[in-house]
């Protein structure tokens, strides 16, 4: 590969039309780490919306250490894989303590922070502080798999030293922050996976072009077993108000709400495993009065069918005793939005909102 032809043909195509996201126009350490951890796992389409929100709630690190961490759990909703929320929360501590709230400058410093990788430390490194540091995602991975025409798995040791070899000895000094976005932007742009070769401003510098291997770059291990779970859970309504939990540090979700309820078991029906998940979780006999709807959704290698009821007590009401939680209560619907709940349960609680059978609840 000629180094400086294809670092050259890379930049112009990437300031031609690279796309105007918020944390390019100022490149504010802070604002390039929380779109960094933002954008794991999620499209930058979508990053753009919960940035903004994010920097016009927390608009610098001590906003963000000074916040509860219900505040940061709720605006991050919907982002999903809320450990880095809570990374982040705890890093933005961290800086107010070690470095005075100024985001630290040293590629080992931020590499040290809380939720913070090897690809997160070279991102905020190179684009923030010009420091000639690669950064290696799935993105980057894709293409250099290509460029190179690498045979090895691109996730294994072996795959991945040659790739970040490669980025290490391209990175210009000049320029190492803008490098790293065009690599990541011709991955999610053009070197897709489905790439469009044709439309590509370096595929005279691709070896697995030139060869015919395309598509069978990068290697990748074979796909995880899917799960999936049949979930029953229940909307306990008791005087114009519903019932939510808070789950354990320890849980799946950690200190999120959710509404009570739990796995199907074998040979039970949901209406039937609704009612042992509440006397088993707040010690409650419930009966299902109504049934709202069916939420399916996905995490990890997980794929949930959730059947959601709306319940009332079977006999005399009682309070709950949350055995599978760390506190709870009965709140009005209307003052859901305040609370940070999994996907799943934020899709029930906004269904009901807008069914008529179930809208006249949140009115107040």
């Amino acid at each position: 590969m000629d180094g400086n032809g294809f670092t050259t043909q890379l930049l112009a195509w990437y300031d031609a039309g690279k796309r105007d996201l918020p944390w390019r126009r100022d490149p504010d350490p802070y604002a390039v780490w929380v779109s960094e951890i933002m954008a794991q796992q999620t499209q930058i389409d979508r990053v753009v919306e919960y940035h903004n929100r994010w920097m016009a709630r927390f608009p610098d690190i001590r906003s963000l250490a000074e916040a509860g961490e219900e505040d940061v759990l709720n605006l991050w909703e919907g982002l999903g894989y809320y450990t880095r929320a809570r990374n982040l929360h705890r890093a933005a501590a961290l800086v107010m303590d070690e470095f005075g709230g100024e985001f630290p400058a040293d590629y080992a410093d931020i590499r040290a922070l809380p939720g913070v990788g090897d690809y997160t430390a070279g991102a905020v490194a190179s684009i923030a502080f010009g420091l000639p540091e690669p950064a290696v995602d799935a993105n980057v991975l894709r293409v250099f798999a290509r460029l190179l025409d690498v045979a090895a798995p691109v996730r294994s040791r072996e795959g991945r030293a040659v790739i970040e070899q490669a980025v290490r000895e391209l990175i210009p000094e000049d320029r190492p922050g803008d490098f790293n976005q065009a690599i990541m932007e011709l991955g999610a742009l053009v070197c897709r996976k489905n790439p469009d070769c044709a439309g590509c401003p370096v595929r005279d510098h691709c070896a697995a072009l030139a060869r015919g291997t395309v598509a069978e770059r990068p290697v990748l291990p074979a796909p995880k077993e899917v799960i999936r779970i049949d979930m029953a859970t229940g909307v306990l309504l008791h005087e114009g108000r519903v019932l939510i939990q808070k789950r354990k540090p320890d849980d799946v979700w950690p200190g999120l709400w959710e509404f009570p309820g739990g796995c199907i078991e074998q040979g039970e029906t949901p209406e039937l495993a609704l009612a042992r998940e509440y006397m088993e979780e707040v010690e409650l006999r419930v009966r299902p009065v109504e049934k709202i709807t069916v939420v399916r959704y996905s995490y990890t290698r997980y794929r949930v069918t959730m059947h959601c009821f709306l319940c009332a007590f079977d006999g005399d009401p009682a309070p709950p005793v949350f055995n599978e939680a760390v506190e709870g209560g009965f709140v009005p619907p209307a003052r859901l939005d305040g609370y940070a709940f999994p996907s799943g349960h934020r899709r029930l609680a906004e269904t009901m909102r807008a069914d008529v059978r179930f809208a006249h609840l949140f009115d107040s």
